[in-house]
């Protein structure tokens, strides 16, 4: 919640994996959760085979619109789900299988556009809390800077003006008001910090100073910095337009730029450029209403006089305005004749060291061409044919890297296995596979339930080789094969249905 990547200008936590070692291990994650952050109901959930309507509450993380934001899973999310708006995953267990710990890797490769702020997705965090990255010997991560929340940087903001405006000469009657009522904002949103939270509880020395307006009097500055340090990324977001809180911190910024006497030259064109923006769609009431100050603001020096009360005072105008600016989007039509003679593969197109390893860069491909036929029919359960098997040979043994690779890396698996298990199998052509024995009046409700998991983990890994993972939970949630398929010629036909699956990926 801290140091996750975050979305809606750094109020949001973006959407979250944990990886957790069981049923009752997400559980507990929750409760815990739940009480830090009893604010935020709904913000997490557990997602597992455990769960009634787990095809729902996978739906429901997968839109952007709705909560949870952190999904907590057991094996529902490690592969075979494209989300993709996940900025964080926290391996919260032991991974033993390195295809496995890719393919959950994999969970937050997807690209999306304008997911940070109308910016595209760049990037995705990890938290690596049981030591995978050590056991599969893939070196230290590198260290990043925290993102600190858009509210935090503007309580750091005012902290730093509440300093400045101690200066005699901000002693007027006005700045002497707008200091007092900073403070008493500062006082207000630390005393609503809940102080049986985890992590305010780390910070509660500080909690209680500046809790107390009267330690605001003398604000010295190293005061400032453990505002900055200790408070600010604990400040809980107030309920608020994000972009009106964006136009809040520049203007902040440009009164404290003011005050320590810099110059404000890219802040003030960023302020221009939003209010000819906001001028641009003057026929808007609330807009025109303030029409004398924009045009003040666009078209005279203004802003070359104004100091601490006119900024402040431009701050309150117009930060409930800047929603109306219309966002847009450049799109830019080519039209070239030339002719494409070659596609080369450039270790700089995937943005991370860690795509160097073949098995990583085969797995990007995949995902990025499923529409390819081959990848296609491997993921519609179509077989494969000797020409298939050509076209897999020439992108993972030429174009990806080379035979050697792929067998140093993977060893002796089909080509078609390794493909499937990264694409999975569409869900509907794992039904079409099982429909004779998803009929109601086929089966008994036990024995539907059990084919329905085994079409889950089709799905999911693209195949079942090891059939030994019936002898697991959720499959034996309502007894064992022997219990459940108690004449054992039902099973051997769901049997043949898996093998013919499997089948399907090598020609």
């Amino acid at each position: 919640m801290t140091d996750g990547l975050r979305i809606n200008y750094g109020e949001t936590l973006g959407k979250s994996i944990i990886f957790a070692k069981n049923h009752r291990h997400a559980e507990e994650i929750l409760r815990v959760f739940n009480r830090e952050y009893p604010h935020l109901p709904g913000y997490a959930g557990v997602i597992d085979n455990y769960i009634n309507y787990a095809q729902s509450a996978i739906d429901e993380f997968s839109d952007a619109k709705k909560l949870p934001q952190i999904a907590i899973s057991v094996d529902m999310l490690d592969t075979g789900i494209d989300v993709p708006e996940v900025l964080n995953l926290v391996f919260f267990k032991r991974v033993m299988s390195k295809a496995k710990f890719w393919q959950m890797i994999g969970r937050g490769t997807r690209l999306c556009e304008g997911l940070i702020d109308g910016k595209d997705k760049s990037k995705f965090y990890i938290f690596d809390f049981c030591g995978n990255f050590d056991f599969f010997r893939m070196g230290k991560a590198k260290p990043t800077t925290n993102q600190m929340a858009l509210q935090g940087a503007i309580f750091s903001l005012k902290a730093q003006i509440i300093y400045k405006l101690q200066d005699l000469a901000y002693q007027t009657e006005e700045l002497i008001a707008f200091r007092t009522e900073l403070v008493d904002d500062m006082v207000r949103k630390v005393q609503e910090l809940n102080r049986e939270n985890f992590a305010v509880r780390q910070h509660l020395k500080y909690v209680e100073i500046y809790a107390n307006p009267d330690n605001y009097t003398a604000l010295n500055y190293e005061g400032t910095l453990c505002i900055q340090d200790e408070l600010a990324p604990l400040v809980t977001p107030d309920e608020d337009d994000p972009k009106a809180m964006r136009f809040d911190a520049l203007m902040y910024g440009i009164e404290l730029a003011y005050l320590v006497g810099k110059k404000y030259t890219r802040a003030r064109n960023d302020l221009l450029k939003k209010v000819a923006g906001i001028a641009g769609i003057a026929n808007i009431p609330e807009i025109k209403a303030k029409s004398e100050l924009i045009d003040k603001i666009l078209h005279t020096d203004y802003l070359d006089n104004a100091g601490i009360n006119e900024f402040e005072y431009i701050r309150e105008s117009l930060r409930n305005l800047i929603k109306y600016i219309p966002v847009t989007t450049v799109h830019y039509t080519t039209n070239f004749n030339d002719k494409i003679l070659s596609m080369d593969w450039h270790e700089s197109e995937l943005e991370n060291d860690d795509l160097k390893n073949y098995k990583a860069k085969a797995e990007f491909y995949v995902r990025q061409h499923q529409d390819e036929a081959v990848i296609a029919k491997l993921k519609s359960n179509v077989p494969l044919n000797h020409e298939d098997v050509g076209t897999l040979e020439k992108i993972l043994w030429s174009e990806v890297g080379s035979k050697e690779d792929y067998e140093a890396e993977i060893g002796a698996k089909p080509l078609g296995e390794f493909v499937r298990e990264i694409v999975g199998l569409d869900m509907k052509a794992a039904k079409e596979a099982f429909a004779a024995y998803l009929d109601e009046t086929a089966l008994d409700s036990r024995q539907i339930y059990f084919v329905n998991q085994i079409v889950e983990y089709i799905v999911h890994n693209g195949l079942m080789k090891d059939l030994s993972v019936l002898q697991e939970a959720p499959f034996t949630d309502k007894g064992s094969i022997v219990e459940i398929f108690t004449d054992l010629t039902v099973w051997t036909e769901i049997r043949k249905v898996i093998e013919g699956i499997n089948a399907n990926a090598v020609a």
